[in-house]
């Protein structure tokens, strides 16, 4: 019994290693490009969590102090697993972009003057700026629902655009404007 219990969590562990470092070695981008992947390893692929739970979290990672990709796996990985899990998903998304920044450090300050490597690099901001769309394009599909989701989307754009105003305090507003919404409505007194 004991040795059953030990194999099933130890296969989940390996599990959230494989799956994070697949979404850590190919995300490119930071962690905006990172939401199709996610998508497909957690949502698709292994059920882990839904696509409400994943926007959600990542919602949830942007208001955090650190790295967005980071703190999205360290969510799911606890949500999985508790502390371990958080433990076993941060290091596996971290890691293959360790490696991969060193390598490309080293090879950089070596040969970043190539045109070659200038125009390598120009193709992957254009790939990033795609995949970045395509992040967005989701985001809008799962969060924009109906015409106070718009309005509220309007609003936080404006004041993103043309003031200053911390990203933590507009997600804060935002969330008891949803609060607020959600009441006035459950009562009756908006349509």
């Amino acid at each position: 019994m004991f040795e059953k219990e030990m194999r099933d969590l130890m296969k989940i562990y390996w599990e959230l290693i494989c799956a994070f470092m697949r979404i850590g070695a190919f995300t490119f981008g930071g962690g905006y490009a990172m939401l199709p992947l996610i998508q497909k390893e957690i949502v698709d692929k292994k059920r882990w969590a839904t696509e409400e739970e994943i926007m959600d979290y990542y919602a949830v990672s942007q208001c955090t102090p650190g790295i967005i990709m980071v703190n999205t796996a360290t969510f799911i990985g606890y949500y999985l697993k508790g502390i371990p899990g958080a433990i076993v998903a941060t290091l596996s998304v971290v890691t293959p972009s360790i490696v991969i920044i060193s390598l490309i450090a080293s090879i950089l300050t070596t040969y970043s003057s190539l045109a070659i490597v200038q125009h390598a690099l120009a193709g992957i901001r254009v790939a990033v700026c795609v995949l970045v769309l395509n992040a967005v394009i989701k985001l809008w599909k799962n969060g924009i629902k109906d015409a106070y989701g718009i309005i509220v989307f309007a609003f936080v754009l404006a004041v993103v655009s043309f003031t200053s105003i911390s990203t933590v305090i507009i997600v804060i507003l935002s969330a008891v404007a949803g609060l607020i919404y959600t009441t006035l409505k459950q009562r009756g007194q908006v349509k």
